[in-house]
């Protein structure tokens, strides 16, 4: 009987002992990092792998995340420079690289990253004016991840990128600025129009002037093309005369086809149309002989026509 209830007890035994091992025993997975506490004080960081922690003594105090964090902090009201209110919203990009300075260096870190992040973008905004907070996103991201860095370091922290969300103005503020942009455009396009209608008149110009000028250029090519016809058909007279001429000089003609010649020319001279007329003195002879001549031919058809009248 003895037997049996020790061997109950020390199958008991095992069985708690094995409970005991199983149930201490933790696999760290990736990304993740444990803080272990041993009666109460900070005894070490498991990090990923397979881990035993000694029973009711050592104790996982927290559970830490070294992924990348992103937390979307509410809209905080800020006033400008020029003493406008408005509300700014901001997404924190964090990073927690030491899991011990992150469990034991402040009490609770989200808090405490949006009061900084509150404080600090009121800081910013205050020194700027409404126009400059709406347009400097990039100078109010750098200045508060700045801070924020310098800030979180001890917390085991590091803020990898801070983005300005949104910017609400007041409504007045919106409707003036809407219509501020409203003016703007339509400035804008009343000036494309004016440049539009200038360079389209610029155009019609030049185009006026080209086809002017192409009319000059025409209109004297073609004076050109005339006096050079004009002077080919002088030219080609005169050589038709020279050649004339060179022929009948080489032909040496004499003085009764020279005199006959004359006859002819002073023919075509004396056709009516001449007031005066200077007759050489060859060709007045010439002339006397023909008239001569005619008067006697003029005689004989008379006389003929009287002998032929009485039979």
């Amino acid at each position: 009987m003895d037997f049996i209830l020790n061997s109950i007890g020390i199958v008991l035994l095992i069985i708690v002992i094995v409970a005991l091992v199983v149930t201490n025993i933790r696999i760290v997975p990736q990304a993740n990092a444990y803080v272990i506490e041993r009666l109460g004080a900070y005894n070490g960081t498991w990090q990923v792998g397979l881990h035993f922690k000694i029973p009711l003594i050592d104790k996982v105090s927290r559970r830490v995340s070294l992924k990348e964090h992103v937390v979307d902090f509410p809209p905080q009201p800020v006033i400008t420079k020029d003493n406008v209110t408005m509300e700014i919203d901001t997404v924190i990009y964090f990073q927690i690289t030491d899991p011990k300075l992150y469990a034991y260096g402040v009490a609770n870190p989200m808090a405490a990253i949006e009061n900084l992040t509150a404080t600090t973008l009121r800081n910013i905004i205050g020194e700027l004016e409404l126009d400059e907070s709406l347009t400097s996103r990039e100078l109010i991201n750098t200045k508060i991840r700045l801070v924020l860095d310098e800030a979180t370091d001890p917390w085991g922290i590091k803020i990898n990128r801070v983005e300005v969300k949104n910017i609400t103005p007041p409504r007045d503020i919106q409707a003036a600025m809407e219509k501020q942009m409203r003016a703007e455009r339509e400035r804008r396009e009343a000036i494309l129009i004016a440049e539009g209608e200038k360079k389209s008149a610029i155009l019609i110009a030049e185009g006026q002037k080209e086809a002017v000028i192409l009319e000059a250029e025409a209109a004297r090519e073609a004076a050109i093309r005339k006096a050079e016809g004009e002077a080919e058909a002088i030219r080609l007279v005169q050589q038709a005369t020279a050649d004339g001429i060179r022929m009948i000089v080489e032909a040496r003609p004499n003085k009764e086809v020279i005199a006959l010649r004359s006859l002819e020319s002073f023919e075509a001279a004396a056709d009516g149309k001449a007031t005066k007329i200077i007759v050489p003195s060859e060709i007045q002879g010439l002339a006397g002989l023909a008239a001569s001549i005619k008067e006697l031919v003029k005689d004989e058809a008379l006389a003929g026509q009287e002998g032929a009248g009485p039979q």
